[in-house]
């Protein structure tokens, strides 16, 4: 890696962060070596890189979002996949009562064993 960083750094900083994450998207290194090289996993670098990304797009856009909206925005599509989530966990539940009280174990009510034979 050509990156003038200390190997041992204890706090990572945005400016530090940055510097990464530029690297990356240079290929000058690999979230593997940097990975190895700075003792991060590689989820929490690659984060760092969703994130830059999310910030490139709105800064090139022609009306960028401030912060809040952006936050507004991502609180949003998190609300909206928590209760899609819900909903499909209480029909799950729905659908496992059904299957006990029909006598059906760990099996889809419709599933090769319960399937009419053609």
């Amino acid at each position: 890696m050509s990156m003038p960083m200390d190997d041992s750094i204890k706090r990572w900083t945005a400016k530090r962060k940055t510097a990464l994450v530029i690297e990356l998207i240079q290929g000058k290194t690999t979230v593997a070596e940097a990975s190895r090289s700075f003792d991060l996993t590689p989820s929490e670098i690659e984060s760092w890189v969703e994130d830059a990304k999310r910030g490139m797009e709105n800064s090139l856009r022609a009306n960028p979002l401030d912060i809040r909206e952006q936050y507004e925005k991502q609180l949003k599509d998190l609300q909206e996949a928590y209760g899609e989530a819900m909903l499909e966990l209480c029909a799950r539940k729905k659908l496992q009562a059904l299957m006990e009280r029909d006598g059906v174990r760990g099996e889809c009510a419709i599933g090769p064993s319960t399937a009419p034979n053609n």
